[in-house]
């Protein structure tokens, strides 16, 4: 791929994307696309249609998703797995449409099952069920893997699909709701020490810069609006207890016995872009001459789907091809108690940390197998010791 090659990131201003798009430039690609979700309804399937006819890029990242904690997967189980669906195929789609020539899809290893032996290797997908409390979000990401798989198989094409473990790091997603373990517990237990110390200048900055939108539940407690900064003490107090926030003190959901391994976003963003511009479909599927028949989908955006040229699923002796995603991670795993600690010692917390067990743990370890990975040449940089107090002074930044 050229530095002059135009490269589509969807969700480029995610935690993801936006990592992604600074580790192109970085690189000397300057030709990017890029559209925020009020530009471009990514589930609009007209409006990626038009997008795709007047952008025409050689290449896509899909990157743009619709995310959020066990919380949020328990309360928004048809959006998790309806707006990511869509999303998918109508990107998908017209990247075959317009003959994108490189896509690189972004999944999560949630795909996995819930008791998936450990460390969890790419072949463990589809063997038993999936953890619950996550299930909408993970199928929707299988579809996606799948609907690569299948366009390479079918169509010739150069897809690839990478699954990354738990990630964080700058453009985290920090609100109550529906924000991620590490990003969750940093804003509660900073909240927490906030209450303490009486600093309501720096509660107001912090809620005036990420509003509560209150659930149905926090409703009755506090009234209809938002919450933030402008809000009295009193409501604010309120709305902070009903996420376990309080002087000096934090609840957490579940025990804090579940294993988990994190990846700094920056780190996930140089992979992801190691394996756009060196990894092929034949080099995963260990296939060392490609013919011209296999990669076969057309480059003038002219689609014949009832032309069997270019099929690999029409090539007998390739057999069986499956599980054809990337693990992306550092095959390392701590509890999440003990992050807890980690950030309780980023932020200077001194008060208490408890944990509600009526509450569900979701997964009990996730801890991926990065052979793959390597075998591609590529490792991780940032341990999470360091990765958490870089995150604890990107998030003080966006205040302050």
């Amino acid at each position: 791929m050229s530095k002059d090659s135009k490269i589509y990131i969807a969700g480029h201003h995610g935690l993801v994307g936006s990592a992604i798009w600074n580790n192109l430039k970085k690189r000397g690609f300057n030709n990017l696309v890029g559209c925020s979700h009020h530009e471009l309804d990514l589930t609009d399937q007209q409006a990626v249609k038009a997008f795709f006819d007047k952008e025409k890029p050689d290449a896509v990242v899909l990157a743009a998703a619709f995310v959020g904690g066990i919380m949020a997967n328990s309360l928004y189980r048809a959006d998790f797995i309806m707006q990511n669906m869509k999303m998918q195929c109508n990107v998908i789609e017209q990247a075959y449409l317009h003959g994108v020539k490189k896509l690189l899809f972004l999944g999560s290893t949630c795909i996995y099952p819930k008791n998936a032996p450990q460390p969890m290797k790419e072949e463990a997908l589809l063997t038993s069920p999936l953890e619950y409390t996550n299930e909408e979000y993970a199928i929707a990401k299988i579809a996606g893997l799948k609907m690569c798989e299948s366009y390479n198989l079918q169509y010739g094409t150069n897809y690839i699909a990478v699954m990354p473990t738990n990630l964080y790091g700058p453009n985290d997603n920090f609100h109550l709701e529906n924000s991620h373990v590490l990003p969750a517990m940093m804003r509660k237990i900073y909240l927490a020490k906030l209450i303490h110390d009486r600093n309501w200048e720096a509660i107001r900055k912090d809620m005036d810069k990420r509003p509560v939108n209150p659930t149905d539940k926090l409703r009755v407690i506090i009234g209809e609006g938002n919450v933030d900064g402008k809000n009295a003490e009193e409501r604010i107090l309120k709305c902070l207890a009903f996420y376990g926030i309080e002087n000096n003190k934090v609840t957490l959901w579940g025990d804090g016995s579940p294993l988990r391994e994190l990846l700094w976003s920056e780190d996930m963003a140089d992979a992801s872009v190691h394996v756009l511009l060196n990894v092929d479909f034949k080099d995963i599927i260990g296939i060392e001459k490609y013919s011209s028949v296999f990669y076969g989908a057309k480059t003038d955006g002219a689609v014949d789907r009832n032309n069997s040229e270019g099929r690999g699923g029409a090539i007998p002796s390739l057999g069986e091809i499956r599980n054809c995603h990337i693990n992306v991670g550092t095959g390392k795993e701590l509890t999440i108690k003990e992050l807890a600690q980690l950030v309780v010692k980023s932020v200077g917390f001194e008060g208490k940390v408890c944990w509600d067990e009526t509450k569900p743990n979701g997964t009990p370890r996730k801890l991926i197998d990065v052979s793959k990975l390597h075998s591609f040449g590529w490792t991780h940089k940032v341990e999470i010791e360091d990765g958490v107090e870089r995150l604890y002074q990107w998030y003080r930044g966006t205040i302050d």
